[in-house]
């Protein structure tokens, strides 16, 4: 079930500043970062998930992901890794219906304990 692109306000950022873009896809500041530089980057057609979108449209994606990621790294010399993640479906925890991945930039001492990663997303599987 997915969000009308009349509705949807990655179809329609308004006056968000677009930081990065090519023909398929843009990127945006989260508007809620984890961290700082934390981003969005989003194909422009509207398609619910990652598996919904074509080929073309993923490697758009991919190199906005490093473009965004170079920028990331210029602008700040203690980001030392990333953290690159997308919530496919509700169960997963999507909450907008518009295929979008989040490039989260990290640093030493951020979180206590950043082994597993993306794992912690399961609460008591990041250690192993």
């Amino acid at each position: 079930m997915a969000d009308e692109p009349s509705n949807c306000f990655l179809c329609n950022p308004g006056r968000r500043p677009i930081i990065a873009q090519n023909a398929l896809a843009f990127a945006l500041n989260d508007a809620h970062p984890v961290t700082p530089f934390h981003a969005l980057i989003i194909p422009r057609r509207h398609a619910p998930t990652y598996f919904d979108l074509h080929a073309p449209e993923r490697r758009a994606i991919d190199l906005l992901l490093d473009e965004v990621r170079r920028n990331v790294l210029t602008a700040d010399t203690t980001v030392e890794g990333f953290n690159i993640g997308m919530n496919c479906g509700r169960t997963a925890g999507q909450s907008v219906m518009h295929c979008h991945v989040h490039l989260i930039p990290r640093r030493a001492g951020d979180v206590d304990q950043p082994r597993g990663g993306v794992r912690a997303v399961i609460p008591g599987r990041a250690a192993y």
